[in-house]
């Protein structure tokens, strides 16, 4: 700050050094050659209008300059702005400026007995330019008239900057004198610091809240993969800086920035297009002045670069410049948020009386013509241009001066006017006893200094068709902004259409949006979108726009296109294929089916032996072979055997409460009864009482320890749903786990007794030894249950009731066929070896 005040002081005092000629109302003398000796670093203003209060205005006429050659061998001369560079569309504002102070001077309503006054001066676009006509201007009406130190500023308040760049050395300028300066296009949110800019005032909105709307339309066009490309200059900066705080956290990311130097320089263009080329982000955001997208748009058409869809700042979204028909295959679909187009009556009609025949001397009018037609009304030897007479008729096609249908910062430089004219007309309305200022007091109308006026700005508030004006404490208006879309015309050329409106007021921001065509870009993002099915898994150091597309895990599924994680699914459901939804898991128990059906028949077979076995026991009861053991026990082994072989059929179909329970303690009393025999050899030492008691007493230990086993925790069905995720197992769950094995255990220790029964007795004398059949019978019933017990631990969901019915078969045959299968054979086969004798070893030979 320092610094730039000294410069400040230097270049004011360099500026008062010199006394250019007297102009007159409405006119504009360019310095002659041999004034420009004599007058070092002369600046006249563009329009002069005397009055009694004096207003300045400041726009960018041009958008380059030429730089002078800096070798320090000489004093430079100064930076001039840049003839072949003119713009139309700025010379519309300057006219819209006069046309407002006109129709004030002409008001019966408003300044009564005053009138206005201004003096206009060209930034060029530039902050060095926009510095010296900022000193120009509080040169007061003319260069030689500088009161500055002894009275009252002849300039009450300026209108302008257009950029933000020109407008924040403007308005450093200005502070010191305190006088209040009206910005109709400068949007930095810089300017809200009061404390640096205390008497900046602007009628188009704060960019705070055009970078929300631009963030809301990445949003609603899923534009997650973005470039942002901005001038070098704080418009720029503080707008990429407020938009990349409003993306945080959203699903945009932004792939690149790239910075356009603030003195165009076409190698660094190159540069910034071949990362544009590369980059794989089709859609660029440009925070930037008119000035310096022209020549970078120029060089971008000359790379023949196509496919982006650029979103425009207001800077430039609507720049007349670009409406050319050559424009549209590269920038055409073009969508932005322009400033809220106005209605201005007379504007149309005014600035058709703009002509070299009333302008002689105005080099700006000649330019215009030059812009417009290509040739010149002021011929010269240094003026490349044909000669025109200048008296051509301003046709609606010169949309880029002609564009009155729908005005927006020339809206705004004709409401900065009107602001203007509303205060210093409450002011002057002002009754002593009753002022603002102290002790109660008004201004002097003789002598109104700035700061006084901004007192009144700050409060004024005014309807213009219909809108309020008015400006809040940080010198900010309403934010409104047109949602622009540049659609082809009837002519082939570029048209800029309104196809919504955003109210920076409400939340929602975007309301009456329409139809915006047309879209370059279905989509421009890093990684294409995770379809249903699987989530996004970032990519390690990369934005969270860049990331790979995972399937969802079996049992969890997504629904929704790029879904950050997959959700399980419910208890009862499982995953689809797609993984997209969650479906009836499949039910599945021992059925009757490819595995049932087998078991079905091995059953039904065992039973049917079972009972041919017990009808021919039973009709040969009289026989030695079946009388040789207790005939009555043998009876009770069948029919449990029948038992066993049928209770395998209970394993087979959906389990219920009773089948459950059916299913253990049945078997194990019929296992416990079957396995209590250890055979003749032995049970002959008792009688059949005695041989009652012991199977009673046997198989009733087993039946108690059932009915405690029922009573306590029976045996119920479940829905297991842990061993196989993807499938609810119908299963009977043993209730008590301790009960179970103590059953099974119970028979083990049974056949075991049996066993070694039966073994001790092997060699006992006789031609039938039973003792070597239950050996055999027991041996096979331990190896089943013996295998049994890991098979079915380790037995995966319906197979586990398979396991346990084979078993139960296994050994229901196994017992059949060790233990009725000889003494059948010696029935049906040999019935002569079916005698006492023979089977005690007695017979005669």
């Amino acid at each position: 700050m320092p610094l730039l005040a000294l410069f400040s002081l230097i270049f004011y005092v360099s500026v008062l050094s010199f006394t250019p000629p007297p102009v007159s109302r409405y006119t504009s003398t360019a310095p002659t050659a041999a004034e420009d000796c004599v007058l070092r670093n002369s600046f006249q203003p563009a329009f002069v209008a005397e009055g009694d209060f004096i207003m300045g205005g400041i726009f960018p006429l041009h958008y380059n300059q030429e730089m002078p050659d800096q070798n320090y061998t000489y004093t430079p001369p100064p930076v001039k702005c840049n003839g072949h560079r003119f713009d139309p569309r700025a010379f519309r504002w300057v006219q819209t400026m006069r046309l407002a102070v006109e129709e004030i001077n002409e008001s019966t309503q408003l300044l009564l007995n005053h009138t206005l006054g201004y003096k206009i001066f060209d930034s060029c676009a530039y902050p060095l330019t926009g510095q010296r006509a900022a000193l120009a201007v509080l040169n007061g009406l003319s260069e030689a008239d500088s009161p500055m130190c002894s009275g009252a500023s002849p300039m009450l308040a300026v209108i302008g900057e257009s950029g933000s760049a020109q407008s924040i050395v403007v308005s450093r300028l200005l502070r010191p004198f305190r006088i209040p300066m009206i910005s109709y296009f400068s949007s930095c949110a810089c300017f809200t610091d009061r404390r640096q800019y205390p008497t900046f005032f602007r009628v188009i909105p704060n960019d705070d809240y055009q970078v929300k709307a631009i963030a809301q339309l990445l949003q609603h066009f899923n534009w997650t993969w973005v470039g942002l490309i901005r001038g070098d200059h704080e418009y720029g900066r503080f707008a990429v800086q407020g938009l990349l705080r409003e993306l945080q956290g959203s699903s945009v990311c932004v792939a690149y920035q790239e910075m356009i130097p603030l003195l165009y320089n076409t190698q660094r263009a190159l540069e910034i297009m071949q990362v544009m080329r590369r980059s794989l982000a089709k859609v660029v955001v440009v925070f930037s002045a008119e000035g310096e997208m022209t020549p970078f748009l120029r060089d971008y058409m000359k790379q023949n670069i196509t496919g982006i869809q650029w979103v425009a700042s207001e800077a430039w979204v609507t720049a007349s410049v670009f409406t050319g028909r050559e424009f549209y295959p590269y920038l055409g679909g073009t969508i932005g948020f322009g400033v809220r187009k106005g209605h201005i009556a007379q504007l149309s009609d005014y600035l058709q009386t703009v002509n070299p025949q009333q302008y002689p001397n105005n080099v700006l009018v000649g330019e215009l013509w030059e812009a417009l037609y290509g040739c010149s009304p002021f011929p010269s030897s240094a003026n490349p241009f044909p000669v025109c007479s200048g008296q051509e008729v301003l046709l609606k096609q010169h949309s880029a001066y002609m564009n009155t249908s729908s005005p927006r910062v020339a809206y705004n430089v004709y409401k900065a006017v009107y602001a203007v004219a509303h205060s210093l007309h409450n002011l002057l309305l002002c009754q002593p006893g009753n002022g603002p200022f102290e002790n109660d007091s008004c201004a002097q109308s003789n002598k109104i200094l700035p700061w006084q006026l901004q007192y009144y700005l700050q409060e004024v508030k005014f309807d213009m068709a219909g809108e309020e004006v008015n400006f809040d404490l940080k010198g900010d208006s309403v934010p409104y902004y047109d949602i622009i879309n540049w659609q082809r015309g009837t002519t082939g050329s570029i048209e800029f259409v309104n196809v919504g409106l955003f109210d920076g007021t409400k939340p929602a921001g975007f309301a009456n949006r329409t139809h915006i065509v047309p879209v370059k870009v279905p989509g421009s993002v890093c990684s294409p979108s995770c379809p249903p099915g699987s989530r996004k898994a970032v990519r390690r150091g990369e934005p969270v726009c860049c990331f790979d597309c995972v399937p969802c895990d079996s049992g969890k599924i997504s629904n929704q296109t790029n879904s950050v994680e997959c959700i399980f699914c419910p208890e009862d459901f499982w995953s689809n294929q797609d993984r997209t939804n969650c479906i009836p898991k499949k039910v599945e128990f021992l059925a009757y089916d490819a595995l049932g059906i087998p078991l079905t028949v091995i059953s039904v077979v065992g039973a049917s032996l079972t009972i041919g076995v017990f009808v021919v026991f039973f009709y040969h009861r009289s026989t030695a072979v079946v009388r040789v053991d207790n005939s009555e026990l043998s009876f009770f082994i069948l029919l449990a055997l029948t038992l066993c072989f049928l209770c395998s059929l209970v394993f087979i179909g959906e389990p219920t409460v009773w089948s459950c329970m059916l299913r253990h303690t049945t078997l194990v009393v019929l296992a416990a009864f079957t396995a209590t025999r250890p055979g003749d050899n032995i049970m002959k030492w008792f009688g059949p009482k005695q041989q009652r008691a012991i199977i009673f007493s046997c198989t009733l230990v087993q039946v108690v320890i059932c009915a405690a086993w029922l009573i306590d925790a029976p045996p119920y069905p479940i829905r297991n749903t842990k061993y196989e995720r993807s499938k609810i197992i119908l299963e009977c769950n043993v209730g008590s786990s301790l009960a179970f094995w103590c059953v099974l255990g119970y028979i083990g220790l049974q056949a075991c007794l049996c066993f070694v029964l039966a073994f001790l007795a092997r060699k006992l004398p006789g031609n039938f030894n039973e003792a070597k059949y239950i050996t055999f019978s027991m041996l096979i019933f331990s190896a089943v249950w013996l295998a049994f017990v890991p098979v079915y631990v380790s037995a995966p969901g319906n197979y586990a009731g398979a396991v346990e019915s084979f078993a139960i078969l296994a050994s229901s045959f196994g017992l059949l066929f060790c233990l009725f299968a000889p003494k059948c054979y010696i029935i049906l086969l040999k019935p002569e070896k079916n005698t006492k004798q023979h089977l005690m070893g007695k017979e005669k030979l």
